[in-house]
C-alpha cells in the first residue's frame, strides 16, 4: 500500500469517510488548497481564511480532477463523485500529512532555509545548484508558512533527490513547527536581523526562534549558520560543533568568503582565497547567499565546476532585487519587502551604479515594534553618509524618520515625502524619474511600492502591466 493510497492518507490525517472514493479511480498524488490550480490527481484541501472559504470550491476541484477532498464541515455542497476525508482542522491536516510523506520518501534530502533576509534568493541559488546534477524541486515564490511548507514538501515526487524548503516566522514557536514537519537533512540560516521585532521582540529573539531550525535536523544532518553572529551563536552553543559550518568574510568562518566584487552585472568572489565563483545577481550580499548555495552543492556531492555552472544559470526573485528594464530606466525591484538589514544592502546595490543618476524610493519598515522610529532614523543616519542616492523618496509616516539626515546631506530638494501611496501619490513619484535613471524601490509588503515600477511602466513602456499575491507566502 502506498503512501498516497485513499485509506492510508485517511488514518494519517485521522479523519473520517464522509465519502468513500469510487473503487476505479487510481492513487492520488500531490496535494493543492487552491481549485483555480487543481490538477488532474491531486488532493483538495478546503481551507478556512479571512477572504476565502474553500469548501466552496470542492466541487470546482472534483470538476478539475481531483478524486479525494479534505474537509472540516459539510455546510457547503459536496459532490458525490470523489472521496470526501471529514477532519478537525484542515491545516491540522495538512501539516500531518506533509510529516507523514516526509518521513516515506526515504530518497528525498530536504533542505530548509530559514533567515531575516535572503531567504527566497538563497533556496533559489541552491535549487540552481544542485539541478544541475540531481532531480528535485524547491519552494514556489516565498511558500514558508504553515500553508506553504507542507504544499512543498507534499508536491515533491517521492523518487526525487531533493527539496529545498523556505521556513518563515513571525511570531515564537513558528520555526519549530515547521522543522518538525521537515526534518531538514541540511539546515540554513542566511542572516540574523531586526525583522518581525513587533513579534519576536529583540534582536535575541529572532535569534531564538531561527535557531529552533537546528532542533530537528536530522542525524547526520548538517547546518549553514552565519559565522559573524554573536546572538545566533548564543543559542546553538550545545550543537554539535562537528555539524556545523560558518559562513562570512572573518577568518573565524568555515567558509570564508573574500575578494567580492559587485556591479550592475552581478558579483564575484572567492571561497577561503581559493576558489572563485560568480553569480548574475545584484548586490554584495548575494556572495554569501551564492556560498551557501556552494556549500550545501558540496554536501550532496557537486563538484564546483557543476556548481559554478548552476550559480550561472541563477535568476532572482520577482520584486527581490529584480532588475527591469523599462525603456530609459532601469529599475531595481526590492519591494517585496525590507527590514534595516534588507534596505542598507539594497541601498548598497543602487551605490554601484556610478554613471546614472540614483533614486532610491524608500518606503516604511513594518512590524519593528518599538524600535520601529529608531530603526528608521539609524537607515537614514546610514544613508546621508554613504549618499548612495541623488534622489530620495520617502513614503509613509515612519520613513519620515529618514528625512532629516538624508536632507542634511544631499539637500531638501532632492528629498519627497508622501504619506501614502495612492493614485496621485504614486504619479507624483513617476514624474520625478527622467530617462536615464536607476530607480531602487525598496520597503515593506504593505507599503506596495511596486505600484511606482507598474506606473512607470505605463510611462515609458505602454501596454505592459505585471500582478502578484499568494496565501502561503507571507512570512519573514
Amino acid at each position: 500500500m502506498t503512501f498516497w493510497n485513499p485509506d492510508t492518507i485517511r488514518a494519517v490525517v485521522s479523519g473520517t469517510w464522509v465519502t468513500r472514493p469510487r473503487e476505479n479511480q487510481h492513487d492520488p498524488f500531490g496535494v493543492t488548497i487552491d481549485s483555480r490550480q487543481a490538477r488532474p490527481g491531486q488532493v483538495f484541501v478546503a481551507l478556512r481564511g479571512e477572504r476565502t472559504e474553500g469548501h466552496r470550491f470542492v466541487g470546482r476541484a472534483a470538476e478539475r480532477g481531483c478524486p479525494l477532498a479534505i474537509v472540516e464541515h459539510t455546510d457547503e455542497p459536496l459532490p458525490d463523485s470523489i472521496g470526501i476525508i471529514r477532519v478537525e482542522s484542515t491545516i491540522e491536516a495538512l501539516g500531518r500529512l506533509a510529516a507523514a510523506y516526509r518521513r516515506s520518501a526515504l530518497a528525498l534530502r530536504v533542505i530548509a532555509v530559514t533567515g531575516s533576509c535572503g531567504k527566497t534568493t538563497t533556496v533559489r541559488l541552491i535549487d540552481a545548484v544542485l539541478s544541475q546534477r540531481l532531480r528535485g524541486s524547491a519552494s514556489p515564490r516565498s511558500f514558508n508558512n504553515a500553508i506553504g511548507v507542507p504544499l512543498t514538501l507534499l508536491n515533491a515526487r517521492p523518487s526525487d533527490n531533493y527539496v529545498v524548503c523556505e521556513v518563515g516566522t513571525n511570531a515564537p514557536g513558528e520555526i519549530e513547527t515547521l522543522a518538525r514537519i521537515c526534518e531538514p537533512d541540511v539546515a540554513v540560516i542566511t542572516n540574523i536581523g531586526r525583522a518581525h521585532l513587533e513579534r519576536l521582540g529583540s534582536v535575541d529573539g529572532v535569534a531564538r526562534e531561527k535557531a529552533s531550525l537546528l532542533a530537528h535536523l536530522r542525524g547526520g544532518g548538517l547546518a549553514f549558520v552565519p559565522a559573524e553572529c554573536g546572538a545566533l551563536h548564543r543559542h546553538i552553543r550545545l550543537f554539535d560543533r562537528e555539524r556545523l559550518v560558518t559562513i562570512g568574510v572573518g577568518p573565524e568562518a568555515d567558509l570564508r568568503v573574500t575578494g567580492v566584487v559587485a556591479s550592475p552585472a552581478g558579483v564575484r568572489f572567492s571561497l577561503n582565497d581559493r576558489v572563485n565563483f560568480e553569480v548574475p545577481l545584484l548586490g554584495e550580499h548575494n556572495a554569501i547567499n551564492a556560498a551557501i548555495a556552494v556549500g550545501v552543492g558540496r554536501r550532496l556531492g557537486l563538484g564546483d565546476e557543476e556548481i559554478r555552472a548552476g550559480l550561472s544559470r541563477a535568476r532572482g526573485a520577482e520584486m527581490r532585487g529584480q532588475l527591469v528594464r523599462l525603456g530609459p530606466v532601469t529599475v531595481i525591484n526590492d519591494a517585496y519587502n525590507a527590514n534595516p538589514e534588507s534596505m542598507i544592502a539594497g541601498l548598497k546595490v543602487l551605490a554601484t551604479w556610478r554613471d546614472a543618476r540614483r533614486v532610491a524610493v524608500l518606503g516604511d519598515m513594518l512590524e519593528l515594534g518599538d524600535a520601529a522610529l529608531s530603526e528608521h532614523r539609524i537607515v537614514g543616519e546610514w544613508m546621508a553618509a554613504a549618499r548612495a542616492a541623488e534622489v530620495v523618496v520617502l513614503v509613509g509616516p515612519l520613513a519620515r524618520e529618514m528625512l532629516g539626515p538624508i536632507a542634511s546631506a544631499i539637500g531638501e530638494e532632492s528629498v519627497h515625502w508622501f504619506e501614502t501611496l495612492d493614485g496621485s501619490s504614486c504619479s507624483a513619484v513617476s514624474s520625478l524619474i527622467e530617462p536615464g535613471d536607476v530607480v531602487l524601490l525598496k520597503g515593506s509588503r504593505r507599503m506596495g511600492l511596486e505600484r511606482i515600477a507598474a506606473d512607470l511602466e505605463r510611462r515609458f513602456v505602454p501596454d505592459i502591466t505585471s500582478t502578484s499575491g499568494d496565501r502561503a507566502s507571507t512570512r519573514g
